[in-house]
């Protein structure tokens, strides 16, 4: 960037993309950058105040260079990759850090906390956005988090062994390792403090009773059948899918067949017809309790059932900046808990990974010649699968 784009940003004034600092501190001018970086990048001028009227950085030139160039290397847990520049002002140099978005093994911190860009200024995220933010570098994820009001006994066992022996391994040879020492190996517990506590992946594969604590109490499947078109109809019929993430699915399966089948009659036959093909209903389910933000964790997995479609509502967005388009097509998959997803798809709840929107897809088009709708709202953070029923 030169000397006449920025006096043109000056001119514009302050943005998403750009901030503009009077004076060299670095602490202000540390926030600014890893904002910058965790975000979508922009430009920080420095030696302009907040109305554009520029003041200038007094001092040498050279010298004031060095200070950014060694601040850019050192002044936060990663070097900076940023291109500097300066020009002179009746009122002392202007300089300016133009910062790219970055993208490295964790996300950018000064002062040993995170920034990212929020409007014209560089704001600490909320535990929702770190959570995200976390998500896209690939770092952390949610389903590795401990759960701290659960402990080694709160497993069970024999879903864990059952687990193993699907997975191929003989659990009855010996010598076998020791049960807390297997447990941690496979991520269904990790240390805190000094002892061992389940991960969200432990309890919500494993776990005895995963809602039964206050950061999990949420993470089930809400049902509702309507008796019309929207949520103020009547409600008919409610019904809680709790339990472990494959005994949701179960249960909230269940609950759509105790609404009943069409009747269709051909001469003296009948031909009873579900409500929806299984087969699609089973992948819209799965998708949405293995691919739900769980770091949202006052929100459910809603199945709605109303005279025309159902509605399968998953907290969060599409994981890991993935496109509604990308989905459609049958892009390449992009779990936001893989270990989940791996739990699933061995438990033979899913079909082979990054084919679920194009099994949902044919299962409606040989039932009812519909196709399924995927819609995102990014603002209230949720994905939506809307399924038509069969008009009889």
């Amino acid at each position: 960037m030169d000397s006449h784009q920025i006096k043109g940003r000056v001119a514009a004034g302050e943005d998403v993309r750009t901030e503009f600092k009077r004076s060299l501190e670095f602490r202000q001018v540390g926030n600014a950058i890893c904002g910058f970086a965790n975000t979508a990048g922009g430009v920080l001028v420095l030696g302009v105040d907040d109305a554009g009227d520029v003041v200038g950085i007094r001092g040498d030139v050279e010298s004031v260079r060095e200070r950014l160039t060694s601040f850019l290397q050192n002044g936060c847990n990663v070097p900076v990759r940023a291109t500097c520049g300066h020009r002179a002002t009746e009122s002392g140099h202007v300089h300016w850090i133009e910062v790219p978005r970055q993208r490295g093994f964790e996300p950018m911190r000064h002062d040993g906390r995170v920034w990212v860009r929020r409007e014209r200024s560089a704001v600490e995220p909320s535990p929702t956005e770190l959570q995200s933010l976390y998500n896209a570098f690939g770092y952390v994820l949610t389903e590795e988090q401990t759960i701290l009001a659960a402990g080694p006994n709160d497993i069970d066992m024999d879903a864990f062994r059952g687990h193993l022996t699907r997975q191929g391994f003989d659990v009855a040879r010996e010598p076998q390792p020791a049960v807390e020492d297997d447990l941690r190996n496979r991520g269904v517990l990790a240390e805190f403090d000094g002892r061992l506590h389940p991960t969200l992946y432990g309890l919500m594969s494993f776990g005895k009773h995963p809602q039964g604590y206050p950061h999990t109490g949420n993470f089930w499947v809400d049902c509702v059948a309507y008796a019309g078109n929207d949520q103020a109809a009547e409600i008919i019929l409610a019904g809680e899918a709790k339990g472990r993430v494959d005994e949701q699915v179960e249960r909230a399966l269940g609950w759509a067949r105790s609404l009943g089948r069409f009747e269709k009659y051909e001469g003296l036959e009948r031909e009873d017809i579900p409500l929806l093909p299984p087969t699609a209903l089973r992948e819209a389910l799965v998708n949405a309790v293995v691919h739900r933000d769980y770091a949202i964790s006052g929100s459910k997995v809603s199945l709605e059932v109303f005279h025309d479609r159902v509605r399968i509502t998953s907290p969060g967005t599409l994981p890991n900046h993935l496109s509604v388009a990308a989905v459609c097509a049958g892009g390449r998959t992009r779990s936001r808990n893989e270990q989940l997803a791996n739990f699933m798809l061995e438990r033979r709840f899913m079909e082979q990974r990054g084919r679920g929107w194009l099994v949902m897809r044919r299962a409606m088009q040989e039932f009812n010649g519909t196709v399924p709708t995927l819609v995102q709202d990014e603002e209230s953070r949720f994905v939506t699968v809307i399924l038509r029923l069969a008009q009889l």
